[in-house]
């Protein structure tokens, strides 16, 4: 009996709108729980930042202990492996190499009487980034989510971490913040590091925007603070679909279905072939692959309940379906790749041909791994430079330049019933000072 469900087209978007429907679960109580701790941090401050810490971390601290000492990202980098630094490096300059040709710069146009319009970029002054924590280390998330901001000219990076129960920040975290340019890390996280960012505390500085990924209560606050302060958006559970064709690998199809359910039981991982027997090959595959990994249970509940086969007639059903899913990664696995990218209308990362697995971009690619899911591919992109800068217009009338925008703005205004609009330009063309 086969673990995955099996789809034709048409039912396979059935299937995808019903689940659309139900949402992003989010399991009750959380939302007051969050709701609490913000308004606890927004009061208390440090004092509740450390006793949170206490409470879900099993860390007691005190407010000095929550900022990282700079001695501490030196000891970090010289107690790595040396083989995992060169690897972050490696990574970071990938990265980077990538993200530079994402820089804007500004413009302006003149018009034949005079007139200026134009366009300044701007960067925004000081970033947090979230890092999940605990029993897990995400160094890459580092060099995703700061890389960026230090290109773009954010002055100040922040990152907040949840401490080990040693009180201490992973050294692979803190040698990847050396390495991207983070301004100070804390030691602090959950919702309760999400409040402290969006409002500050005596410690802990505001900072205008908040990005990176984190588990639901993370996610939960994150969207309760927008406002507050701009977020990079609401990370769901990770997801892929793979448009392959008769000459795909069933191992490595296998392997990358396999690689996004290992992430979370909530996982998503979808295969798109017209080819009845690599649907089969690859079905037997993931079977077979279980018996190596450690997270066998948690792929079984993704795969389970989220993860599909769906044989289509063609690559271009293959395709209008994968628009229709948005998914945060698609994986192009077929022949020739090119002219099915001309197709993409919605998907966070495109990963092209047999030799271009999703973990590529998970880590030393080059392209950014925090992107949309749940479907917002339809309308949020992946976080790149242009996340971190503002884009502030400008224009500058000349004395004679009315005649190409005055009487145009005058009647607009006066259709609208905003007299007071009207006439601050109209006093101007009669040349009314008094």
């Amino acid at each position: 009996m086969t673990l995955l469900r099996r789809f034709d087209g048409p039912g396979f978007s059935e299937w995808l709108n019903a689940d659309r429907e139900k949402g992003y679960p989010v399991p009750e109580g959380v939302e007051d729980a969050v709701s609490a701790i913000l308004a606890d941090v927004r009061q208390r401050g440090d004092k509740a930042v450390l006793a949170y810490t206490e409470r879900f971390d099993g860390v007691s601290l005190t407010p000095g202990d929550l900022v990282v000492r700079g001695s501490e990202f030196g000891e970090a980098a010289n107690s790595l492996d040396p083989a995992l630094f060169s690897a972050l490096r490696t990574t970071r300059d990938r990265i980077e190499a990538f993200h530079r040709h994402q820089l804007e710069e500004g413009y302006e146009i003149r018009d034949q009487d005079g007139n200026i319009c134009g366009r300044v970029i701007r960067p925004l002054q000081r970033v947090g980034i979230y890092i999940p924590g605990g029993r897990a280390e995400y160094p890459s998330s580092v060099l995703m989510c700061a890389i960026p901001a230090r290109l773009a000219g954010v002055q100040e990076i922040i990152v907040c971490t949840p401490p080990g129960e040693d009180g201490r920040i992973p050294a692979s975290v803190l040698a990847a913040a050396g390495l991207a340019g983070v301004t100070l890390v804390y030691k602090v996280g959950g919702a309760q590091a999400i409040a402290a960012m969006a409002y500050g505390t005596e410690t802990i500085p505001k900072v205008d925007k908040i990005v990176g990924p984190g588990n639901i209560y993370v996610t939960v606050a994150k969207r309760m603070v927008y406002g507050a302060v701009d977020i990079d958006g609401l990370h769901g559970p990770s997801e892929v679909a793979i448009v392959a064709d008769e000459r795909a690998n069933p191992v490595w199809v296998a392997a990358d279905m396999l690689a996004q359910a290992e992430h979370d039981p909530l996982a998503r991982a979808v295969l798109l072939t017209p080819s009845a027997d690599l649907i089969d090959s690859v079905e037997e595959e993931i079977e077979a692959q279980f018996d190596k990994s450690p997270r066998a249970d948690v792929m079984r509940a993704s795969l389970r309940d989220y993860g599909a086969v769906v044989q289509v007639k063609d690559l271009d059903e293959a395709m209008e379906l994968a628009n229709l899913m948005a998914p945060e990664h698609l994986e192009l696995m077929v022949k020739n790749p090119a002219p099915l990218l001309d197709s993409v209308q919605n998907a966070g990362a495109v990963f092209l041909g047999y030799h271009s697995p999703v973990a590529a971009g998970d880590y030393s690619a080059g392209t950014n791994h925090v992107l949309p899911t749940g479907g917002s591919a339809r309308y949020f992109s992946g976080l790149g430079v242009e996340a971190f800068v503002k884009r502030i217009d400008y224009f500058e009338g000349s004395e004679f330049g009315y005649a190409e925008w005055g009487e145009a703005a005058i009647r607009i205004a006066s259709a609208e019933g905003l007299q007071a609009h009207a006439n601050s330009v109209s006093f101007r063309m009669r040349g009314v000072k008094k």
